[in-house]
């Protein structure tokens, strides 16, 4: 009985000092609890880990983390964009001034941002929707109607839905897009 306890003990030491090793990276994190007797717990919090039956599923899986890796720093410059354009605006005196401004910063970020959404794939732009919507809390289609206008919006809609897009698509964290999320939150705390 002795013997199994100390393998025991040995054990949780050699689990704290990897949960020690690890805590920086995020993959595990062990915190100690004391029960009102003295006693001393050990508990390992690791993160969940997915299990693919089917390789194609694995396959999607790796294919959606790498978009995220390529498109999440394209939605944060777009969500900070957009806080600076509404800032911008509402410091504009008339409409004109305002419509000049959104055309001027439209055009500068065509010229910056085509080659990057050209080398895109469709998996790329899809995720790129996603995020800008968890970003912004706008969808695509709401950011082009409000600083474009309706008729540009609704062609860039059409031209989308012709190409398999859907600029009106939500970002739903609970449900449709679960791993999305995770692995967004993943990308954010440095574990990919």
């Amino acid at each position: 009985m002795k013997k199994i306890l100390l393998i025991v003990a040995a054990l949780l030491t050699l689990a704290s000092a990897s949960a020690q090793r690890g805590r920086g990276r995020g993959y595990m994190h062990a915190t100690l609890e004391i029960s009102p007797e003295g006693d001393t717990l050990e508990v390992l919090h690791l993160l969940p880990v997915y299990v693919f039956d089917k390789k194609a599923d694995l396959r999607r899986y790796r294919k959606l983390v790498d978009a995220v890796i390529k498109v999440y720093p394209v939605a944060q410059i777009a969500r900070r964009r957009m806080a600076e354009m509404e800032a911008e605006l509402t410091r504009l005196p008339d409409e004109k001034a305002q419509r000049e401004y959104t055309k001027s910063v439209a055009r500068q970020i065509e010229k910056e941002y085509t080659p990057v959404l050209r080398n895109m794939t469709t998996t790329q732009g899809r995720v790129l929707l996603k995020l800008i919507d968890r970003q912004t809390d706008y969808t695509a289609y709401q950011i082009l109607r409000e600083f474009r206008g309706g008729f540009v919006a609704g062609f860039w809609q059409s031209v989308g839905r012709i190409f398999g897009q859907n600029l009106k698509s939500e970002y739903d964290a609970k449900s449709e897009d679960r791993a999305l999320e995770q692995i967004v939150l993943y990308y954010e705390a440095g574990l990919l």
